[in-house]
């Protein structure tokens, strides 16, 4: 397959996750009775597209960073049954958390499809690798149960935990012979990737049993630990552990897409997981013009049973919005830069 052919397979499946997203709007509008006016994939002008029976107009856009769904009501108070401004507090909550509820759902079913194809691992030290230094502290057979005070459930979680936390010593509590031991101050090797020293896993863990339990198990805590791994790098980049050449736009994202289809199916869908996951937690964070950004404005309006004036919460969400496409522009020009430099 030619570099080409990758970069339309990377764009597609960006647009699937986009599609995903306004999916899930679109769907619990029309199913809380919410006139929709568009459905639009992309930004910009508009490439092509059709009316459907409903009104609703379905359209594909020249840019491929994002999408909309127009709903009646949405950004204003408008009359009738029909208007987004006029229904139940617990209905509008419902379409703006629909988005990044799909994406997230993605993500586990992806999860759950690489769990089958790559094996599970339990948290059960199998070997060490050639020149490990966490030997010295951990034993074969040894369970980890916590690393650095995060429990931890299945091999990913180890790993991801080791790898945030081991490059200065942690403490790590393991099963050994039917008792809890706490290790103090594990060393592990280091690596450093973007700048940023990491801790290197040293050891191999057993394989889990493939049944439906384990599947459902190990689904459910990658999952999570999915979640954890993105909000501790929003953490990381704010308070300087992680520098702002680490964050990707839709170029840098292709380009890692890009690579890591090269790299095997197996590592393409992994990071599409990832992806959709980000899509998903990143809308829900509480940032005017995001949909968490909505979301706080509903709840204020269920605590107080009072809405937030329409012309001040539209200020505040096109204020979040410019904030955004500033950052959108710069994270682009600093992806082109890196990828052509």
């Amino acid at each position: 397959m030619t570099t080409v052919l990758y970069i339309l397979l990377a764009i597609l499946a960006f647009g699937f996750m986009i599609a995903i997203h306004e999916l899930g709007h679109f769907v619990a509008a029309r199913a809380c009775g919410v006139c929709v006016h568009e459905f639009s994939l992309g930004m910009g002008p508009r490439l092509c597209g059709f009316r459907g029976k409903s009104g609703t107009e379905y359209n594909l856009r020249l840019f491929p960073i994002g999408g909309y769904v127009s709903m009646k009501g949405e950004d204003e108070d408008a009359e009738g049954a029909d208007s987004f401004s006029q229904k139940k507090a617990w209905q509008k909550f419902i379409i703006v958390a629909a988005g990044a509820l799909m994406n997230i759902l993605v993500a586990m079913i992806l999860c759950f499809a690489l769990s089958i194809s790559d094996g599970i691992g339990s948290t059960v030290v199998h070997s060490f690798y050639d020149g490990a230094t966490s030997d010295q502290w951990l034993e074969v057979g040894d369970r980890i149960v916590e690393v650095n005070g995060t429990k931890t459930h299945i091999a990913s979680e180890v790993a991801y935990e080791v790898m945030h936390d081991g490059y200065v010593p942690i403490d790590i509590v393991v099963i050994r012979d039917g008792e809890h031991i706490t290790l103090e101050n594990v060393v592990f090797g280091t690596m450093t990737e973007s700048g940023v020293l990491y801790g290197y896993r040293d050891f191999v863990m057993y394989r889990a049993e493939l049944t439906v339990g384990n599947l459902l198990k190990h689904t459910w805590y990658r999952s999570l630990s999915t979640v954890k791994m993105i909000w501790e790098s929003l953490i990381d980049l704010l308070i300087g552990r992680v520098g702002v050449e680490a964050v990707s736009g839709p170029v840098g994202v292709t380009d890692a897409m890009v690579t890591a289809a090269k790299s095997g199916a197996s590592n393409f869908f992994n990071l599409l997981a990832v992806l959709a996951m980000n899509l998903g937690v990143f809308n829900l964070l509480p940032f005017p013009a995001l949909d968490g950004g909505r979301l706080v404005f509903i709840l204020l309006e269920m605590i107080f049973r009072r809405k937030v004036p329409a012309k001040v919460e539209g200020v505040i969400h096109t204020a979040g919005m410019l904030l955004l496409f500033a950052l959108m522009i710069f994270v682009v020009f600093k992806d082109v830069i890196q990828l052509f430099g």
